[in-house]
Formats: structure tokens, C-alpha cells, sequence
């Protein structure tokens, strides 16, 4: 039950879905939250896939038309929660300020140039990917939709329980004093099940989900490393950026399979 319910907060937290019922908040509820941000993510990636499938085979819509919807789902489904982490964050990165001054910049309601041009680069970005996958959609091109979104909340799991916080309150805190260490071990799993439940489909199926874990990876990495230097550790923002940043690089290795992998 616990499981069900921290799926429940991910979706109010993290979505715009409307869940019209008090939950809980306490650590155990949260910490179970934490257990169930891929699971949330694949939830949003098999939306986004079915969208565009129905699109895609049962409308009269063109390529540039559903493009847009399904680009405007990935912005509306999330509420922007990640997109003001974005902007925030660019704000504070661009600044070239002290760690002191990058978390008052990202405390600050205010958007700046950084974060409005950074968005506009991110969602351009998006909006060609998504363009150009649409114009070589294929059965495989859903399935690796799907696992965007996934990908990057493992990320965004992995970030809040590995890296120390900026910041004494806060979303992200809030989430990391309910964490314990064995809130990360159901992650291996969530990825053993999908690349099994994938070798009943292809296995040419399984490389490419691979490519798409290895790159994931790669951000946690890569992010793990720069954040404490760029903001002293982890904020909410911080996280938000990093789920942004996570699938807009997964949207382009999709992008590329369909150019140079999968014809």
C-alpha cells in the first residue's frame, strides 16, 4: 500500500495529474516516494508513447502537427515543475558568481535572460528531436520514448541520494531525510525488468535501451561531479535541471539511432 501511495506523491508532486486526495507525507510514505520515481517516469513515457501512437496511426493530423502535441504534452504533463529548475538554474550557472550568490540567484522568484534564453534553447531542441523522430516513426521509435522519461527519474533518484544538499530546506532536503540508502536498490531492478520484458520483443531492442542506460549514466555522472562546485550540492532547482538536461540528451540519442542505427 505504502508503494501505491508514494507513487500517489510522485504524481502530485511531479505531475499536473489532478489526484484529489490527502496523503500522507511522512518519511516512510516519501521514502517509498523516492522507491517509485522510475516507475513514475515510465508511467509518463508510456503517456507520452501512447499519445503519439494514437496520433500517429488514428488521426489526420501531419508530422509537424503531432509534433507539437506531443511536444506540448511533455510541458503540460509535468506542470513545468522541471523547466523552473531549469531556468533557476541557468540563472545561477551563467551568473559566474560565488556558490553563495548561484543559490540567492536560484532562491530568487525572478527570471533572468540566462534562464529565458536556456529555455528557449531546450524546448527548440526538444521540438526537433521530437519533429524528427515523428517523420521516421517506427514500432521501436515508442518503446524508446517510453524509456526516456524513465531513464531520467532514475537519475533524478540516484542525484538526491547520492549528493549532499545545498540547501537546509527545501523540496530536495525534504525528500533526502526520508531517504535511506536501500531507497536506491529497487533502481537495478526497474532496469532488469525492462530489458527482460524487451528480449520477449527483440533483441536488437535491448542495445538500444542500452545505449539509452549508458547515456543516462553518463549525466548522473557527469552532474554528480559539477554540482558541488557549481552550487555546493544539490537543490531542488538543481534536481529539476537535471532531469531537463538528462532527457533532453536521451531525446537526442533517439534522435541519432533513428539517423544512423535504425535507418
Amino acid at each position: 500500500m505504502k508503494w501505491i501511495k508514494g507513487f500517489l506523491i510522485n504524481l502530485q508532486f511531479f505531475t499536473s495529474i489532478p489526484i484529489p486526495i490527502a496523503l500522507p507525507m511522512d518519511q516512510g510514505h516519501l521514502r517509498h516516494a523516492i522507491k517509485t520515481f522510475p516507475i513514475l517516469g515510465l508511467f509518463q513515457g508510456l503517456l507520452y508513447a501512447l499519445i503519439l501512437f494514437l496520433l500517429t496511426e488514428w488521426s489526420p493530423f501531419s508530422a509537424l502537427a503531432i509534433a507539437f502535441l506531443l511536444w506540448l504534452l511533455t510541458i503540460v504533463i509535468t506542470g513545468g515543475i522541471h523547466l523552473d529548475g531549469w531556468m533557476d538554474a541557468s540563472d545561477a550557472y551563467f551568473s559566474y558568481q560565488s556558490t553563495e550568490k548561484r543559490l540567492e540567484i536560484m532562491s530568487d522568484p525572478r527570471t533572468g535572460a540566462f534562464g529565458v534564453l536556456s529555455v528557449l534553447v531546450l524546448l527548440s531542441s526538444r521540438f526537433l528531436f521530437i519533429y524528427e523522430i515523428i517523420e521516421r516513426v517506427n514500432l521501436v521509435s515508442y518503446l524508446l520514448i517510453a524509456l526516456i522519461p524513465f531513464f531520467s527519474k532514475l537519475v533524478m533518484g540516484m542525484l538526491l541520494l547520492t549528493v549532499p544538499s545545498a540547501k537546509d530546506k527545501g523540496l530536495a532536503i525534504m525528500f533526502q531525510q526520508a531517504a535511506k540508502p536501500s531507497s536506491l536498490a529497487a533502481y537495478p531492478f526497474y532496469i532488469v525488468i525492462c530489458i527482460a520484458l524487451l528480449t520477449f520483443l527483440d533483441l536488437y531492442l535491448i542495445v538500444l535501451a542500452l545505449i539509452l542506460n549508458l547515456v543516462a549514466l553518463g549525466c548522473y555522472f557527469v552532474i554528480r561531479a559539477k554540482v558541488r562546485r557549481w552550487f555546493g550540492g544539490i537543490t531542488g532547482d538543481v534536481v529539476g535541471a537535471s532531469v531537463e538536461g538528462t532527457e533532453i540528451l536521451l531525446w537526442m540519442t533517439v534522435w541519432l539511432l533513428h539517423y544512423f542505427v535504425m535507418g
